[in-house]
């Protein structure tokens, strides 16, 4: 195979078939494009010469789909022909992003496809821009899933990923007057081209009632309520086309019948009240939970997808295998994260009660069957459930909690654990109001529990899972994350992409190890010149995005400084805007030293319940108004903060990214997907020696990394102590300044006390180490600001952040889950 590429930034990169029959390659195109044409006639119901840019996006997007489904059902007749073991990967979220350009890539289609649309004067970028980004995730973990449901596809994995097919996602965030605003994500209103609704795949989700005993002693739940769970499937296309996994969906439908009397009657709103309850649950992304009916809301989504898709892999498996004995033999089932953590008593509920297992069976197949990954150090961020709520809504469930925990507890004692130990380790945590802790049910119920990152694993054997680990040693492992290449390097970049293939050959599109081989022309002066403008015409791009939706206009020639996150009080954007200020403060003060232009950029989205953190948006848009209309700093310092940040948008970002932001506080972030795409794409870390930060400096070098701050085992100590950081803030003059400013309104002078409680409650109680950690920061940065003025070097340190990330390919991260946790071989 030849690769084709382009130069235009915003072209996708595809592998492209070309024989040497230039007939046959035009006989692909014109085939296409009768294909596409066909489709927009007979499904879409338009004509060619009226037909609008999303009637092209439809009639393409069919057109592909017809070509997966046939690798689709081949390679799901040979994974049962064979016996292949399967892979079931549980995940509330699953951040998919646009599917037309990462479908057309897999599969080498994306020049035929260009030139058949060209041929109908259509063009394939603003077919692209058609696609709504599928609103199923809100951060690193569900885009994960995504770039591991790829990789298994790419690798040969035969695997199925499980969760909700959600009609509005999270939110849509607006930015009004420097406020987070969330307004519905209306990603289906007008349909979903990849998807297939199984109306035959359905099951009947219970919740409430009661439970009894049957003659023979089984135990019987009669739900109060049933949900109807409906599947929706989307292929998932791996490299080349090769090989294509399912993502199936479930969709809430109410099983009560609409009440007529009561309608007619008049009584519109409560004739259809259960059937709005129930099709609440797929509703909404993550439902807010301050309230106990959205804390019930939530738990229900996690029953109803973990138990539908508990019911449909045991029927896949019946159905190819027989026998309910060999479930763990014939499939594994990742839980990603809590969130369907409920499984493990769901599946030991079908087990025992449905298909009429014993106990000890049960307990050996669900926990051969069953592995976790953990995401989170931080004990309030482990989910856990009140035992009232989980009574009254899974009555059944919450019986085999109690004798999961009894049987635990029971042989832990019998190892000699204290009564201490016991509290520590038990599924049931008494001290806070008596909560189900659904990280331990989890981590009891599994057979392998894995970090995602070197340092966070081991932190989980110190920290959150320190007396599991004593108790059932063995289990924990680490599982260091990944991303696909295919979506972050050829796809989000092809103007890099084209680079590298012509530097150092095609075969690195195939084996993401061959990027080594960028390393000797790291200090190549051409080399370095053709990086370089590959990374100025990204910042192009960006900056039109820019202007398009917040009015700035940024110089391309400026460090790009970019924090594209989750907004969250740990990852601390807030100590990135108290640089910002100080920045800005020192370009007033000394006018004529040479600065050099520096654009900071942020994006992401709050939780519509965490106050904290859309107060530090609202600071992040108030720096940024008063700094960009500023003239005393000459364009010299800008900010942008980019509203409803998602796949496509960072697909436009990280591309132009000259300097990446990953500065949590130590021992937080489990691993991190974020900096590995930047360092792929070329960007130059700023961060702490927090999650995957730790093996990307080991693989890139220090000297190519600006490492600062406290370290995990130095930041425990003081967040668990504390300290007092108004004596840091006395030390630190620069700091002192920019505090006062923003407390009295410098940048609100309309509301003067704006920020002052934020300020207060920073010097009070600085949980996340932002002052301790700020003199360190300010450090490194000016240590980057050197770097940039030497060209040489900085570029130099940014291809070969590009040259040593190979390892962190998702494409390794699922060979290692394939080998060590699921023993699944792999091609």
């Amino acid at each position: 195979m030849v690769c084709k590429g382009h130069g235009d930034v915003r072209r996708p990169w595809g592998f492209q078939r070309v024989t040497d029959d230039s007939v046959t390659v035009e006989a692909e195109v014109v085939a296409l494009r009768q294909a596409v044409l066909n489709k927009l006639m007979y499904e879409v119901g338009g004509r060619d010469e009226r037909a609008s840019p999303r009637d092209w996006f439809l009639a393409a997007t069919l057109a592909v789909r017809d070509r997966i489904v046939d690798r689709w059902r081949a390679s799901n007749d040979e994974a049962a022909a064979q016996g292949h073991k399967q892979v079931c990967y549980l995940s509330m979220e699953f951040l998919i992003g646009r599917l037309l350009s990462d479908a057309l890539g897999n599969l080498g289609l994306t020049d035929t496809m260009r030139q058949a649309l060209d041929g109908l004067g259509v063009e394939l970028e603003e077919t692209f821009a058609q696609e709504p980004d599928a609103a199923l995730g809100n951060g690193g973990l569900g885009r994960l899933a995504a770039c591991f449901m790829e990789s298994m596809a790419s690798i040969g994995v035969p695997a199925i990923g499980y969760g909700i097919r959600y009609e509005h996602g999270l939110f849509r965030q607006l930015i009004q007057d420097g406020r987070q605003r969330e307004v519905p994500e209306d990603w289906l209103s007008l349909g979903n081209p990849w998807e297939f609704e199984r109306a035959g795949i359905g099951y009947d989700i219970g919740f409430g009632g009661y439970v009894t005993a049957d003659g023979d002693a089984r135990m019987v739940w009669h739900p109060g309520e049933t949900v109807r769970a409906i599947a929706y499937d989307t292929p998932v296309v791996g490299w080349r086309g090769q090989w294509v996994n399912t993502l199936r969906l479930w969709s809430a439908r109410a099983t009560d019948p609409l009440h007529l009397d009561a309608f007619n009657s008049g009584d519109h709103v409560g004739a259809q009240a259960n059937r709005v309850r129930a099709e609440a649950i797929s509703r909404v992304l993550y439902p807010g939970d301050e309230s106990a009916a959205g804390q019930e809301l939530r738990l229900r989504q996690e029953y109803f997808f973990a138990s539908a898709s508990l019911h449909d892999l045991i029927r896949r498996h019946l159905r190819l295998h027989g026998d309910i004995l060999t479930l763990a033999e014939k499939t594994s089932v990742q839980l990603n994260d809590t969130h369907p953590a409920i499984g493990v008593a769901e599946l030991m509920r079908l087990l025992v009660d449905v298909h009429g297992l014993d106990w000890e069976q049960a307990w050996e197949i669900s926990r051969a069957t069953f592995s976790y990954t953990n995401h989170t150090l931080m004990p309030e961020a482990l989910e856990s459930w009140p035992v009232p709520l989980m009574e009254r809504l899974l009555p059944r469930n919450m019986q085999i909690i109690y004798l999961i925990n009894a049987r635990h507890l029971e042989a832990a004692r019998a190892h000699g654990a204290t009564d201490t130990q016991l509290s520590a380790i038990s599924l049931i945590d008494e001290q806070h109001g008596r909560r189900v802790r659904m990280g331990h049910l989890a981590f009891a119920g599994s057979h392998k529990i894995n970090g995602v990152s070197a340092l966070h694993t081991g932190l989980m054997k110190t920290t959150v899972f320190a007396e599991l680990d004593r108790a059932l040693p063995g289990r924990i492992c680490n599982k260091t994350n990944g991303i696909t290449f295919r979506r972050w390097l050829m796809r989000a970049n092809p103007a890099l992409t084209r680079l590298i293939v012509d530097t150092i050959g095609p075969r690195v599109l195939d084996d993401a190890e061959r990027l080594a081989d960028l390393a000797p022309h790291a200090r190549d002066a051409a080399f370095q010149q053709a990086f370089a403008r590959q990374r100025r015409t990204a910042k192009e791009h960006l900056a039109k995005v820019v202007r398009e939706r917040i009015g700035v206009t940024l110089n391309p020639d400026a460090l790009f400084d970019v924090q594209i996150k989750r907004i969250h009080e740990y990852k601390r954007q807030l100590l990135n805007i108290l640089h910002t200020v100080a920045l800005y403060n020192a370009m007033r003060a000394r006018p004529m030293a040479p600065w050099a232009p520096q654009v900071k950029i942020f994006a992401g989205k709050a939780a519509p319940s965490y106050h904290q953190a859309k107060l530090i948006i609202r600071l992040a848009n108030d720096v940024s108004r008063v700094i960009n209309s500023d003239p005393t700093v000459r364009g010299l310092l800008q900010v942008a903060f980019l509203p409803n940040y998602n796949v496509t948008l960072a697909e436009s970002i990280i591309p132009a990214a000259d300097l990446s932001e990953q500065i949590s506080t130590a021992g937080l972030e489990a691993s991190g997907t974020g900096n590995m795409k930047f360092a792929l794409n070329g960007a130059i870390t700023i961060g702490t020696l927090d999650g995957a930060n730790v093996e990307i400096s080991e693989r890139v070098g220090l000297e190519n990394i600006f490492i600062f701050g406290l370290k995990a085992h130095q930041a425990g100590p003081m967040r668990r102590d504390g300290f007092d950081a108004r004596a840091v803030v006395e030390a630190s003059p620069d700091l002192g300044a920019v505090l006062d400013a923003i407390s009295n309104g410098v940048f609100s002078p309309e509301e003067p006390d704006r920020y002052r409680g934020l300020v207060e409650g920073l010097l009070a109680h600085d949980h996340f180490l932002v002052t301790a950690d700020f003199d360190s920061y300010v450090a490194a940065q000016r240590q980057v600001m050197g770097r940039w003025a030497r060209p040489v070097e900085w570029w130099r340190s940014a291809v070969l952040n590009t040259a040593n990330v190979a390892w962190f390919s998702s494409d390794r991260t699922i060979r290692e889950y394939a080998d060590e946790v699921w023993d699944l071989p792999v091609r």
